[in-house]
């Protein structure tokens, strides 16, 4: 027999706006959320403004899933976790542990909305001394200090007057792995190079970069504003090694317009970190039998005219789950993922019925 509901593991922006557009067009939805709250990363990373048109975090997230939970046929479970799956397409069951103990959720559809991680910076050999130094940050890291209204150093709270990012801390690289671009690192970094400019018009700021990839309109939304309008600095370049020096960070590398070694002196360092699969990405995919592309994402088995379809019938996957996206590729992606989840389920009831 046919289940008509869908499920959606996960909270964050694709699977809230997958849950969404189940809803919407009539179907049951249960989205299922290990965190205590919706809203994946931008809440759970204290994001304050989101790329590239710089709306509040909490208010644009805040806003759909007020408008998920104003829907009928939507049953929200956070605080849970999938702990077995049973069935096959248009008959799913799965085990779930929640606060209230052990349940199971029936489903005709899956979809794994599980998201990413940062990259840990301090996995890099320490060469930029993310966990020794204070002053040496990463993005999201800086984000929770916008979302505050207070960027200052960590070593002594005071403003800085010398910042610069450090690109591709966590893709691009052979040696650890990671061989993809993550996507949005560029665009995220600029966004906030802006941002300290605005808050702070005498602190200068610096982004050295192997190459900037900006992906769509972002190269008019904010690559070309944050050097014509906030006069960021763009050095093209390799950062080697960042030290400790007399109260600042030493910041070695080499210049590879110039093709000369470069040393400059810095307040605050900027660690442009990327995507990984998250812990969840890789526990759900094992759990369903997912295939995993070798990075650890999932893959999408019909691509690239299908991003969506698993390696199994009837589960579908969106947003970071499949690899790094920002975040109008999540939206689509979930919007993509629940038209197909809801095919599979209509097709299921007519084999059945």
């Amino acid at each position: 027999m046919s289940n008509q509901s869908v499920v959606v593991i996960g909270g964050g922006p694709a699977g809230l706006r997958e849950a969404t557009t189940v809803a919407e067009l009539g179907q049951q939805v249960t989205l299922i959320e290990k965190r205590s709250y919706l809203g994946g990363m931008p809440i759970a990373e204290n994001y304050s403004n989101l790329t590239p048109y710089f709306m509040q975090a909490d208010e644009a997230m805040g806003a759909i899933i007020s408008h998920l939970q104003s829907l009928d046929g939507v049953t929200i479970m956070t605080d849970t976790t999938v702990t077995a799956c049973t069935g096959e397409a248009g008959n799913f069951s799965l085990a779930v542990q929640g606060k209230d103990g052990p349940a199971s959720v029936e489903a005709g559809a899956i979809v794994l909305a599980t998201g990413f991680q940062h990259f840990d910076p301090g996995r890099e050999t320490q060469l930029y001394g993310y966990y020794e130094f204070p002053d040496v940050i990463a993005l999201q890291d800086l984000e929770a200090m916008m979302k505050e209204g207070n960027i200052v150093r960590p070593s002594n709270g005071e403003p800085p007057k010398r910042v610069c990012f450090v690109q591709c801390v966590g893709s691009r690289d052979r040696q650890i792995g990671n061989e993809y671009c993550s996507k949005v690192c560029c665009g995220i970094a600029s966004k906030e190079a802006i941002e300290i400019r605005e808050a702070l018009p005498d602190t200068e700021v610096f982004i050295f970069y192997i190459d900037m990839r900006m992906y769509g309109y972002w190269e008019s939304q904010i690559y070309w504003p944050a050097q014509e309008k906030h006069h960021v600095q763009y050095v093209k370049g390799i950062i080697t090694e960042v030290l400790p020096k007399n109260g600042q960070l030493l910041v070695r590398g080499e210049d590879t317009t110039m093709g000369r070694p470069m040393e400059v002196m810095m307040d605050m360092v900027v660690l442009s970190v990327g995507m990984e699969p998250s812990v969840g990405t890789r526990e759900m995919s094992a759990l369903l039998g997912v295939k995993q592309n070798k990075y650890g994402f999932v893959e999408a088995v019909n691509a690239p005219l299908d991003t969506v379809t698993t390696s199994q019938a009837g589960i579908f996957a969106a947003g970071a789950a499949l690899g790094p996206a920002d975040l109008e590729d999540c939206t689509s992606s979930g919007g993509l993922a629940a038209a197909k989840a809801i095919g599979t389920i209509r097709r299921s009831m007519a084999v059945a019925g």
